[in-house]
C-alpha cells in the first residue's frame, strides 16, 4: 500500500502533469458552468469522447441553458439523444434539469451531496460537478480513476464487494489536494481523469509516461494489468425479436412510443415482438400476402444481443393500422421519413429505416 508521507506528493504530481500534458482543450474544460459540466459528465458516462463532441455541440446549440432543456418535450429530447444509447440518462437528463429549475430556483446545488438528490446524478459526478464547479474537496471514482488508484495503491481487495468500493472511497479521499489547495481542485480531478484515459488504460498502459511512476505499487510489482481487481461479471445475455415495417406508398412508416421503463424506454419504434410467429398473429390475414423478410441483423448492447427479425408489410394509402398490431401501452402514428431525424429513435431502427425497401 502507498505509504501516507506519500499522500501530498501524489496530488500535486497529478496536477503539474495535468497543466502540461492532460487534456485542455475540450470543450467543456475550462469552464465552471455547473450545466455544461454536468451535461458532458452525463454523457461522458459509458461513452467515449469522440462520440460525446458531436451530441455535446447539438445539445448546448438547441438547449443553451438548464431552462432551455428543462422547458423542452421528452420527446425532443430523446430525439437529440437518438443513437448515443443508455437512454436512461437522456430521460434523467431532462428530469435533472426540471428539478434545477422547480427545486432549486435555475441553479445547481454547490455540494457533492446535495447534487446527488437530483435525478441520474450518483457519487462519482456529483463529485465531479463539484469539484470542476465549486472547488469543493471531494473524490471522485468512475471507472477510470478507479483504474489508477487501484495500481498506484495497490488495492487488491475485490470491487465487487460493497465494502472494499467504500474502503477505496476512503483511499480516494485520503489522496486529495490539501485543505489549502483548493484551487488545485478542478485539476487534479481532471488529471485522473486524463491518466485513466490516456496514460494509465486497461490494457497496455503506458507506465514510462506516467507522473507518479515512482509511487506506483502495481508498477514496482510489475504488474499493472492485475488492477482492479473485480470478480462478478454479468453474464451476456441474447434476446431475439421482430420488427414490422409497416409502410404506405408515401414511404411513412408506423412507428409507437415505447413504454418509459425496458428496451428502448420512451423512444419511437416500429411495432416489437417476440417471435415472427406472433408477429403474424396479429397481422390480419389480408396483410399475409404483402408482408415480405428483411435479412436479420444482431445488435450489440452492453449486456445482451438482441436478434432483430424485420418484416416489411405494404399498407395502401391512407390504410390504418389494424387494432390488433395497435399497443395500448405504445402511442403510435404514420411518420413520413422528413420526421424520422427529429425523433428519438433506437440506433438499430434509424440505421435500418435510411436502407432501401427491396421493391
Amino acid at each position: 500500500m502507498l505509504k501516507q508521507i506519500s499522500l501530498s506528493g501524489f496530488a500535486q504530481a497529478v496536477v503539474r502533469w495535468q497543466e502540461t500534458h492532460g487534456r485542455n482543450s475540450l470543450p467543456w474544460q475550462n469552464t465552471r458552468d455547473p450545466y455544461r459540466v454536468w451535461l458532458s459528465e452525463i454523457m461522458l458516462q459509458q461513452t467515449q469522447v469522440t462520440t460525446v463532441l458531436e451530441y455535446y455541440a447539438r445539445f448546448l446549440q438547441r438547449f443553451p441553458t438548464v431552462s432551455d432543456l428543462a422547458a423542452a418535450g421528452q420527446d425532443d429530447v430523446l430525439g437529440l439523444w437518438s443513437g448515443l444509447g443508455y437512454y436512461s440518462r437522456a430521460r434523467n437528463l431532462h428530469r435533472c434539469a426540471q428539478d434545477v429549475m422547480a427545486l432549486h430556483a435555475g441553479q445547481f446545488p454547490r455540494t457533492a451531496e446535495q447534487l446527488q438528490t437530483l435525478p441520474g446524478i450518483g457519487r462519482s459526478t456529483a463529485a465531479a460537478i463539484a469539484s470542476f464547479c465549486f472547488g469543493e474537496r471531494v473524490a471522485i471514482l468512475d471507472g477510470n480513476v478507479k483504474r489508477v488508484l487501484t495500481r498506484v495503491l495497490g488495492f487488491s481487495d475485490d470491487l465487487a464487494k460493497s465494502a472494499n468500493e467504500r474502503a477505496l472511497w476512503e483511499r480516494a479521499t485520503d489522496l486529495l489536494p490539501q485543505h489549502d489547495l483548493p484551487a488545485a481542485m478542478p485539476r487534479y480531478t481532471q488529471g485522473l481523469m486524463d491518466l485513466g484515459a490516456t496514460i494509465c488504460t486497461g490494457r497496455q498502459p503506458q507506465c514510462l509516461l506516467c507522473p507518479v511512476q515512482a509511487l506506483c505499487s502495481a508498477f514496482a510489482a510489475g504488474e499493472p494489468e492485475k488492477y482492479p481487481v473485480k470478480t462478478r461479471k454479468l453474464k451476456r445475455s441474447a434476446q431475439a425479436l421482430s420488427l414490422l415495417w409497416a409502410q404506405r406508398p408515401d414511404g411513412s412508416v408506423w412507428l409507437e412510443k415505447r413504454p418509459a421503463s425496458g428496451i428502448w424506454g420512451g423512444l419511437y419504434c416500429l411495432p416489437v415482438f417476440e417471435s415472427d410467429a406472433a408477429l403474424k398473429a396479429l397481422l390480419p390475414p389480408g396483410l399475409h400476402d404483402h408482408l415480405e423478410p428483411l435479412p436479420h441483423f444482431v445488435h450489440v448492447l452492453t449486456h445482451k444481443d438482441l436478434h432483430l427479425a424485420p418484416w416489411v408489410a405494404d399498407f395502401r394509402a391512407g390504410q390504418a393500422m389494424p387494432a390488433s398490431i395497435v399497443s395500448e401501452d405504445c402511442a403510435g402514428a404514420w411518420f413520413g421519413p422528413d420526421v424520422w431525424p427529429g425523433l428519438g429513435l433506437p440506433s438499430p431502427i434509424r440505421k435500418l429505416l435510411v436502407q432501401d425497401v427491396p421493391a
